[in-house]
């Protein structure tokens, strides 16, 4: 719901007709005490806007036509499951006064200001019996405010109880309501008015207190929170239950007086039995992980500011089944490594859709609790060999090379950019002389990666990451095709999303869509999928790339359908990885330590990266059907 229309500039007007939700009940008071009282308040009034010649430093009640309330953001999974709440100091969302259920509205003006659609802004005899009370006792020690009044001492006023702050508060409310209407002026109180617990307005103390949305409360629930506005943490359900009882009798009791509720309604709303909800309205996210990175990425786009007081509605492309499946997948393998004695590790785990690039499941570490670092997206590690797919897919792009090539897998030396030698070794040591590309990438020959890279250029190698979406620095050094550079697990997941789409590639988010509270759309991220890669050259890859887990070092991955991948290991084992995919998804592991020391010796991604990975494959891939990789012979070569 925007400012605009919730607090839209209104002409003055005649006196508010009775609203829908006050009719068919009892009147306030009966014809002739009412006439008083709007007699005397018409005095009072005018009286009152005399004095406001001694008030003009008062705020200027027509700010409140563009006045918009800080309101809490949400954040969804893409199937609108709700995962988090982000907000500053209020915990907020507004609604329009249509969709606060009658009772509250009701059950409020019994308790706070009965005559509320027949003042201007005061009520005489409530201020007159305060003022005598003040009088006597030299300060402010009785209120006698209007809900208008109480509006004014919220969002203009300070809280100081000073003779001088009343005066201050009904001049205002006299302004205001010659500018609002009273069901806008409502409107805006039950949005504002705090009912403890860090909840700002009627919608969130509602679904804190009873667990269900201001238009469902009935008669019981809404005398209790009515009763909660003078003294809300005093008077709350959750620390005294009895006081509460109390209060919301007190509400009962002056409905019935006032005849807006008959005496069987009263005593049936008193004995009804009340199902509290939870105290929720402090910060919370069901996945902490995602909620960093989605509010990462939206305050670079919004600014911080907007996010948490902006009222956002952010879908993100996370589906929590997925997200629960791939968070005890990683916890799962964190206890197995521990019980074989590989302490203080890490997992990582990123889950995307090649189809949209959509992040479907995203882990950033094994306990959020213990470390908030998300590993997932900040953490920029070696790939080893798992970058490896980057060169072979230049080599075949370029046109002078096939799977079928070969390449010499025996010792070579080159110079570095400091003219030092750099000798490159295979993985345990040896050579295997002759071999075809495919067989040199199934069994992750070293030196074959290094001399492909130097035949079709480091810079061509980097140019394809860079179009993959890898955004972390990237150095055309010697052992680059061996994966000496930083990336992160969401960048390898994103990028061999498109290997797995034959070529197409929509950007990597984790966001769907923002809206505001009111539905307008701030941010759309429909996918708009393009042609990035030669198809002949990535269905090569593909082909050349399920045989690694079919028969090379990726077997441990196998899931009973055709998956495609590549295992990494860095030299002294300090980072391992898998990352594969489907024709519907491509998954990133990683497994190393914060400290960067050694996992231990014959840790490798292949055997235990792999394993993590196809445990979560499994699960997730369990209703899709098998898709097969489209075929190099479909395609034209480059």
């Amino acid at each position: 719901m925007s400012s605009s229309s919730v607090y839209q500039d209104k002409q003055p007007r005649k006196p508010a007709p009775r609203p829908k939700f006050l009719q068919g009940v009892g009147k306030v008071t009966g014809g002739t005490v009412l006439g008083l009282t709007m007699l005397a308040s018409s005095v009072i009034a005018g009286g009152l806007v005399g004095l406001a010649i001694s008030f003009r430093n008062l705020p200027d009640v027509r700010v409140l036509r563009t006045y918009a309330p800080s309101e809490t953001s949400y954040i969804y999974d893409i199937k609108g499951k709700i995962l988090a709440n982000i907000h500053g100091e209020a915990n907020r969302e507004v609604v329009p006064l249509e969709k606060i259920s009658p009772n509250l509205k009701r059950a409020v003006l019994a308790i706070e200001d009965s005559h509320f659609y027949y003042h201007h802004g005061i009520n005489p005899s409530s201020v007159g019996r305060a003022l005598r009370a003040n009088l006597d006792k030299g300060n402010v020690v009785e209120g006698g405010s209007t809900i208008t009044m109480q509006l004014i001492k919220n969002l203009f006023l300070s809280q100081r109880r000073e003779i001088s702050r009343k005066v201050a508060e009904a001049v205002l409310a006299i302004r205001l309501e010659q500018i609002f209407p009273k069901n806008q002026i409502l409107e805006m109180y039950l949005n504002q008015v705090y009912w403890g617990h860090n909840n700002y307005g009627v919608q969130t103390a509602a679904q804190s207190y009873f667990g269900k949305p201001a238009s469902q409360l009935n008669l019981a629930e809404s005398a209790m929170m009515a009763g909660l506005i003078q003294a809300p943490e005093e008077y709350s359900p959750f620390g005294n239950f009895t006081k509460a009882k109390q209060r919301q009798a007190l509400v009962l009791s002056r409905m019935q007086e006032l005849g807006w509720i008959t005496p069987a309604e009263e005593s049936a709303a008193k004995e009804q039995k009340l199902k509290l909800g939870k105290i929720k309205s402090w910060q919370s996210s069901k996945v902490p992980y995602i909620t960093e990175a989605v509010l990462q990425e939206l305050n670079e786009r919004f600014g911080r500011d907007t996010v948490m007081k902006g009222g956002m509605r952010v879908q993100t492309t996370i589906d929590y089944k997925f997200q629960s499946m791939a968070e005890k997948t990683v916890s799962r393998a964190h206890r197995r490594l521990l019980s074989q004695g590989l302490y203080n590790n890490q997992i990582a785990l990123v889950a995307v859709d090649p189809r949209t690039h959509f992040v479907k499941a995203m882990v950033g570490g094994v306990d959020y609790e213990k470390s908030k670092f998300n590993r997932a997206t900040q953490s920029q590690r070696q790939p080893g060999s798992s970058f490896k797919p980057f060169v072979y897919y230049a080599a075949f792009a370029s046109g002078r090379f096939t799977p079928y090539s070969t390449v010499v897998d025996a010792p070579v030396s080159y110079r570095d950019g400091s003219n030092t030698l750099y000798t490159p070794k295979n993985y345990g040591g040896g050579y295997s002389g002759p071999m075809s590309i495919r067989q040199a990438l199934m069994v992750s020959a070293n030196i074959p990666a290094v001399k492909l890279g130097r035949s079709v250029g480091l810079d061509k190698v980097i140019q394809i990451c860079r179009t993959l979406g890898i955004k972390s620095p990237i150095e055309p050094v010697v052992s680059l095709p061996l994966g000496a550079i930083g990336v992160t697990p969401l960048e390898m997941a994103g990028a061999y999303a498109t290997f797995a789409s034959n070529g197409w590639q929509s950007e990597t988010t984790s966001i769907v869509r923002v809206t505001d509270s009111s539905g307008n759309v701030l941010l759309d991220n429909t996918p708009h999928p393009k042609l990035v890669l030669d198809p002949w050259a990535t269905a090569s890859l593909n082909s050349v790339l399920t045989g690694v887990v079919s028969g090379g070092t990726g077997k441990a991955a196998q899931i009973g359908r055709p998956a495609a991948g590549k295992t990494g290991t860095t030299s002294s084992e300090r980072d391992v990885w898998f990352v594969g995919y489907v024709p519907q998804l491509a998954t990133a592991v990683w497994i190393g330590k914060d400290n960067y020391r050694p996992l231990g010796r014959g840790v490798t991604g292949g055997g235990f990266a792999a394993p993590i990975w196809r445990n979560f494959m499994s699960q997730a891939l369990s209703d899709t059907p098998v898709e097969y990789f489209p075929s190099p012979r479909k395609f034209q070569r480059p």
